[in-house]
């Protein structure tokens, strides 16, 4: 009980400090109760004087960061890392035209015209972990584009196979192909097996799309998703490995932001939003999470991101506002 105490009290006081606006400003909105004024209050600041406006600081006026195109590389400070990071920042095209420039910039040189996300700007560059994450940024970030609509149309015939032909097809408009290599989250980077760090990133990007936008083939791709996600304790995570033979100890650290790389704490988030927070097969996956937590209500920084993106997010292994707002959330939800 001593836990659930703190879980109400220390640590979310401890997150609305003043000094940090950005991770504030998404208390106030996720956790607490706040009034419509304050939260607005709070909202401009976090992208006025918090790591949102330090990211967008490094943007080119037309839109991208490091270099044009569809923005994959330099990891992690290219268009395309900006952008999920930003998302992850609570930033909303409704505050900042920059916001609005940079995505349509990336709808323009990233996105296929059959919907593929695309590390080189061909379709052969799709793979789950972008399609997916680029889906879940562009709703959160409030970014409202037919070809949205399409990007998830794909993703959904990716996961269940239906209208898209085997990667040998060469001459099939629509196609699998070496990374993006089958359905089912198979994947090139992953020895052609099904890849659950994508897996987390599509389903995610689905848990996010309003319910009046889920036709029946993305209903398919999600039952067809939760079906895999569960289809291992999740808190062993024990999916297929591809080139390992045991999976990546990334899984259990906890981290901010979270790219490509997927842990534990995604993966709950994941299906927590798809309406399974009270299913009994998270609930070593739960009790993980809880057990990270230390004497004082907080989540450390396990896996991060320091020197390779725009912001640093704190010292690793040190008590971590991001990565414990991220947990918070989810016992939140399940409670």
């Amino acid at each position: 009980m001593a836990k659930e105490n703190k879980t109400e009290s220390n640590p979310i006081k401890w997150l609305l400090e003043p000094d940090d606006p950005g991770v504030r400003y998404l208390a106030m909105r996720d956790l607490v109760k706040s009034d419509t004024k304050e939260l607005l209050k709070a909202k401009k600041k976090a992208h006025t004087e918090g790591p949102i406006a330090d990211v967008l600081a490094k943007m080119n006026k037309e839109g991208y960061w490091e270099r044009p195109g569809p923005g994959y590389n330099p990891k992690y400070r290219a268009t395309v890392w900006s952008l999920i990071l930003l998302s992850q920042l609570g930033a909303s095209v409704e505050m900042d035209r920059q916001i609005t420039t940079a995505c349509s910039y990336l709808l323009e040189h990233a996105l296929t015209k059959d919907g593929h996300f695309t590390m080189n700007g061909l379709p052969s560059g799709t793979i789950d972990c972008l399609q997916g994450n680029l889906c879940a940024a562009l709703l959160d970030l409030g970014c409202e584009d037919e070809r949205i609509d399409k990007a998830f149309e794909w993703m959904a015939r990716s996961v269940t196979g239906e209208g898209v032909s085997p990667m040998e097809d060469k001459a099939a408009p629509v196609r699998y192909y070496a990374g993006k290599c089958g359905p089912g989250f198979a994947c090139g980077g992953n020895n052609k097996l099904p890849c659950a760090w994508g897996a987390v990133k599509v389903m995610l990007a689905f848990s996010k799309l309003p319910k009046s936008k889920r036709t029946g083939l993305i209903d398919n791709a999600i039952s067809a998703g939760v079906d895999f996600l569960f289809s291992v304790d999740p808190a062993k995570a024990d999916y297929p490995c591809g080139f390992a033979n045991k999976p990546s100890g990334n899984w259990w650290k906890f981290g901010f932001p979270i790219f490509y790389v997927t842990d534990l704490l995604q993966n709950v988030e994941t299906l927590v939003a798809l309406g399974y927070g009270k299913d009994h097969r998270l609930a070593n996956a739960l009790n993980i999470i809880r057990e990270k937590q230390d004497n004082q209500g907080r989540w450390p920084l396990e896996y991060d991101y320091t020197g390779k993106t725009w912001v640093d997010f704190g010292a690793k292994k040190q008590p971590n506002k991001w990565v414990t707002l991220r947990a918070l959330r989810v016992l939140k939800a399940v409670s």
